[in-house]
């Protein structure tokens, strides 16, 4: 039985907490958070599998560290504190879910692998994006070859945010360290690493159109190629007022197109075209997935298996850093108005 933590009782904290609670190889035994309600309030998701635990609240997630019998800490904070617990996490020899976008920045992000590879600890990144029902099934048709060898992905994510969004605290640089592409941009640049592998070129913009969150940015756009000049598109908004999602991969075969992740965003679905010879419009299949959001439960489920049998861990730390490291390679793009080149 993995015995876990969790650092930070906010909306993602919640979500991680009741995956754990219906899992049959974990269970919750403690919660910090800085508002002890919060961490209080998460009690009913912990369903003591093994009687030898008890429940136990913190508001200074150091103690909770000291804790030897937690095997695996989950850090669902603002930014600012995702290195920080992390790094102490596994310095106490405990395994580490980081929610991303890992870190605030390279230097932090870099600094959280080193750690869990110098204490022997997996390090997982919060991309629960990739066990989206549409994403999975897209990357199985791919390795499949139905589509071909990819010529280039195109993708968009975006929503409108809120009112007073400029006062919370991913509009603080401090806190945050980056905008929407930290945000909501590191998944869609996750997906696409994970079927084109590194990037070598990174040309891109941000911009700030709408939000007074200067320096931040509520928009980013940006083209990036690997060492095949395969591109990969992107577009990441906080201007997009009616929610989006969409990732559509063009190969030499045909296409798919994944749309929608439920609820605000639309009912999650992939499209499949087949290039005919003769040209012409294509043959296509649609897959509808309805039904709530298992990408949390079902990447939890990885995470211990991979604890437990000692199976690999499929969404590392040198992910988040590889995608943390390309959204700064965009920055810097915007800033200087030249490609920048490296290996991510």
């Amino acid at each position: 039985m993995i015995n876990v933590g969790i650092v930070g009782a906010g909306l993602i904290g919640t979500k991680r907490a009741k995956v754990i609670s219906e899992d049959v190889n974990s269970q919750l035994v403690a919660v910090s958070d800085i508002n002890i309600e919060k961490a209080k309030a998460l009690e009913q998701y912990c369903k003591i599998k093994d009687n030898g635990c008890q429940y136990r609240v913190y508001q200074d997630w150091q103690k909770m560290l000291d804790d030897e019998n937690i095997d695996v800490i989950i850090a669902s904070t603002p930014n600012c504190l995702l290195a920080p617990v992390t790094i102490a996490a596994a310095e106490s020899g405990k395994h580490v879910l980081s929610e991303k976008p890992l870190g605030r920045n390279p230097e932090e992000a870099s600094k959280m692998v080193d750690a869990s590879e110098k204490n022997n600890v997996l390090l997982r990144v919060g991309f629960n994006h990739r066990y989206h029902p549409a994403y999975r099934k897209l990357v199985e048709f791919y390795q499949k070859g139905e589509i071909g060898d990819i010529y280039f992905i195109r993708a968009r994510y975006g929503h409108g945010a809120r009112p007073g969004f400029e006062k919370e605290w991913r509009a603080n640089p401090e806190i945050a360290g980056g905008g929407e592409l930290l945000d909501q941009g590191v998944h869609i640049i996750d997906l696409a690493r994970n079927l084109m592998g590194c990037f070598t070129e990174v040309f891109g913009f941000v911009s700030t159109f709408d939000w007074n969150i200067n320096p931040l940015e509520d928009n980013g756009f940006a083209l990036l190629k690997n060492s095949e000049g395969k591109v990969f598109s992107m577009h990441a908004s906080w201007t997009q007022w009616n929610n989006l999602f969409s990732f559509e991969v063009y190969g030499s075969k045909g296409f798919l197109k994944m749309e929608g992740l439920g609820r605000s965003y639309g009912t999650e679905t992939l499209r499949i075209g087949w290039r005919k010879p003769e040209s012409g419009p294509p043959d296509e299949d649609l897959l509808v997935f309805n039904g709530t959001d298992q990408s949390f439960k079902l990447e939890w489920q990885d995470f211990i298996k991979s604890i437990i049998t000692g199976s690999p861990n499929k969404v590392t730390g040198n992910d988040g850093l590889q995608a943390v490291r390309l959204v700064y390679a965009i920055y810097e793009s915007s800033k200087t108005g030249r490609k920048v080149t490296g290996k991510w």
